[in-house]
C-alpha cells in the first residue's frame, strides 16, 4: 500500500465570522496564544509523517506564504542579539515544505480540494481543515487515521461524537460498525442535517484520508448546499464504489472557525504552557472571583 505522504489544507474562505480581524488578515493566521492557527495544522501533518504540504490560499493570504518563508531582515537581527531560540524558532518555519496554489473562485470546499489534482498525482493524500485545532499529548489525529487507512485501505473520515443538538453544524455518517463503535464503514453522509434528522451522532471534523479517485467525481459533482461543490456530496458517492470508513479519533478538538471555540483554544492552550500556565490560572481565579 502506498504511503501518505502529502496533504492538503484549504484556506481560501474570507473568515467573516472574525470581521473586522480578518479585513486584511487571514484568519488562518489569527494567533492561538502566540502561534498562527495553521501552523498547529501543519506541525500535525508533519508530526504524523507527511512529506509535502499543499495549501489552498485565495485572495488576501499572502501572509501566510510569508509566515513559511524565510525572513532575512528579522533572522540577521536575531543573530546580531544572540537571540538564539527565537533565531532558531523563525528557521524552523522556514525549513518546512509548502506549496501553494488559488482558489479563484470561492465554489466549496469541494472545489478547493480539486484545486489540488495536480499536486496529488494519483496518490491518496491527507485533508486537514484549518477550522479544526486538535490537541493530543499522545498520537496525532491525522497519524490516527493514516493507521486506519494502513489497516483497512480505502478513504476514512475523521470523526467524533457530538450531541444531538450539535448535529446540523456537521457532515454527519451513517454506517456499519467495524471492530467495534469507534469505526464504521459508511454507507451514506448527510450535511448538516436536521435535529432529528441525523443518522448518527458521528460528525466528520477536518480530517481526512481519501483516495485520488474523489477528483473523477469532483469534477461531476454538482453546487450542493449553499450552491457550492460539497466534498461531502462526493464523498457519498465514492463510499458507493469503494470502502470509505468514519473513524473516532482521540483528542480534544477545537472548532476555531467559531469565536467561542477560538477562546476556548487559547485558553487551554495557555493553561498548558510550562511558561505561562501557573500565572495565568492564577489570574483566571482572580477574575473569576
Amino acid at each position: 500500500m502506498q504511503k501518505i505522504r502529502k496533504a492538503v489544507i484549504p484556506a481560501a474562505g474570507f473568515g467573516t465570522r472574525f470581521l473586522p480581524a480578518t479585513k486584511a488578515t487571514p484568519k488562518e493566521m489569527l494567533p492561538i496564544v502566540d502561534k498562527p492557527t495553521i501552523q498547529y495544522i501543519v506541525e500535525e501533518a508533519l508530526a504524523s509523517g507527511i512529506e509535502e504540504i499543499l495549501i489552498i490560499s485565495g485572495h488576501a493570504k499572502r501572509a501566510i506564504e510569508d509566515h513559511f518563508d524565510s525572513a532575512p531582515v528579522l533572522e540577521a537581527m536575531l543573530a546580531e542579539k544572540h537571540k538564539d531560540d527565537l533565531l532558531a524558532m523563525v528557521r524552523e518555519t522556514a525549513d518546512i515544505n509548502v506549496h501553494y496554489i488559488r482558489q479563484k473562485h470561492m465554489n466549496g470546499l469541494g472545489d478547493a480540494i480539486l484545486c489540488a489534482r495536480s499536486f496529488m498525482g494519483g496518490e491518496s493524500f491527507a485533508v486537514l481543515l484549518g477550522d479544526d485545532v486538535v490537541y493530543n499529548e499522545g498520537k496525532p489525529a491525522l497519524k490516527q487515521l493514516i493507521d486506519v487507512h494502513e489497516s483497512y485501505g480505502g478513504s476514512v473520515l475523521g470523526c467524533q461524537l457530538v450531541p444531538d443538538e450539535k448535529v446540523s453544524s456537521y457532515g454527519v455518517v451513517a454506517g456499519e460498525e467495524i471492530a467495534g463503535a469507534n469505526l464504521l464503514k459508511v454507507t451514506d453522509m448527510v450535511e448538516k442535517p436536521e435535529v432529528g434528522e441525523a443518522p448518527s451522532n458521528m460528525a466528520v471534523l477536518g480530517r481526512y484520508i481519501i483516495s485520488s479517485s474523489i477528483f473523477d467525481i469532483l469534477e461531476k459533482t454538482p453546487p450542493g448546499k449553499g450552491g457550492e461543490v460539497q466534498l461531502t456530496d462526493a464523498l457519498k458517492v465514492l463510499a458507493k464504489n469503494e470502502p470509505v470508513w468514519a473513524f473516532n479519533f482521540e483528542g480534544k478538538r477545537y472548532d476555531v472557525g467559531d469565536k467561542l471555540g477560538f477562546l476556548k483554544a487559547t485558553v487551554e492552550f495557555a493553561l498548558r504552557r510550562e511558561d505561562l500556565g501557573g500565572d495565568f490560572r492564577a489570574y483566571l481565579t482572580d477574575v473569576l472571583k
